[in-house]
């Protein structure tokens, strides 16, 4: 019990403990691409690395690698430290230290096509999880068509008031569920979108924190996306496992509260002061895109009904 206690404790040191860059190198160096001849890891002319020697496969891979924006060290440090450490490597990354992380938005995108390559066939099963959601989308497509023929558009001006209004009814029903099927379509712009809204009341809420009282509502924007990262790694071993619908959801459920840890580490606060801000700034926002609905919803109805 006591070796896990220690060991508990060094592993909590070790989270609050910036990346340590390696040290210089004393051997000199002669540059192959520009002949600057120089001493420590890189050359100060072109920048080219003092490692790079004669080609090999293990060059070739490196150089792979570099081509999906992967080669780089910092890629596979940010997976680790985003799951380990995640609140603290996010700190680290807004106090300067950005060359030892991968950039928040490309590993975004990359970790969503990793995503999308998981669902499309590459996990355990090799089971096309795409094809589900491809046929569901014909399917609201031919309904939504069948629902057009049967309403003479030219027609509606001389439909009597109360027809008007359940046409009205079945045209804000088409209008949401066409919404929803885009929003599927492209989740990673609608992820990006919300994330970059609930950045503004979180960062009302945390703009006075103790590890960073004076954090910016860009940077709180940039941790928001860190933190997607996060959750887009962890939502990918349910579709690589090929988990059921059911357990999937309730996978995806708890995962969204993991998003207290990584808020609690890069603000100071505790975890009671976090826990109560979080669930404040989501609800704000839900108040907020509830009411931009409502409005959006009650015009298309009015302009429906006094054509």
């Amino acid at each position: 019990m006591k070796k896990l206690k220690d060991r508990y404790k060094r592993f909590k040191q070790w989270e609050q403990q910036p990346h340590q860059v390696a040290p210089l190198s004393d051997d000199w160096h002669e540059c192959a691409t520009c002949g600057t001849r120089y001493e420590g890891n890189y050359c100060p002319r072109c920048g080219q690395s003092a490692k790079i020697g004669r080609y090999s496969f293990k060059n070739a891979f490196l150089l792979y690698l570099d081509v999906w924006g992967l080669g780089n060290r910092g890629m596979f440090r940010t997976l680790r430290d985003l799951i380990l450490r995640p609140g603290y490597m996010i700190r680290d990354y807004l106090r300067g230290m950005q060359m030892a992380y991968f950039p928040p938005f490309k590993m975004y995108f990359l970790l969503f096509t990793l995503s999308l390559l998981v669902d499309s066939g590459l996990n355990i099963q090799g089971v096309n999880r795409l094809d589900k959601t491809e046929e569901e989308s014909v399917e609201n497509v031919q309904k939504e068509t069948a629902s057009q023929e049967t309403i003479d558009r030219s027609k509606i001006k001389s439909l009597s008031h109360e027809k008007k209004k359940e046409f009205a009814k079945e045209e804000l029903k088409r209008i949401v569920d066409s919404f929803f099927e885009w929003c599927e379509n492209h989740s990673s712009l609608v992820l990006l979108v919300l994330v970059l809204l609930f950045s503004c009341p979180l960062w009302v809420l945390f703009r006075h924190s103790p590890s960073l009282p004076d954090i910016r509502l860009s940077e709180c924007f940039v941790a928001m996306v860190y933190i997607s990262n996060m959750l887009l790694i962890y939502n990918i071993v349910p579709s690589f496992l090929c988990f059921s619908d059911r357990a999937e959801s309730i996978y995806k459920v708890l995962i969204l509260l993991l998003v207290i840890i990584p808020i609690k580490q890069l603000s100071g606060f505790s975890y009671w002061s976090t826990i109560w801000r979080v669930p404040i700034a989501a609800v704000f926002l839900a108040v907020l895109l509830l009411l931009f609905v409502t409005i959006s919803l009650s015009y298309v109805y009015v302009v429906v009904i006094y054509l």
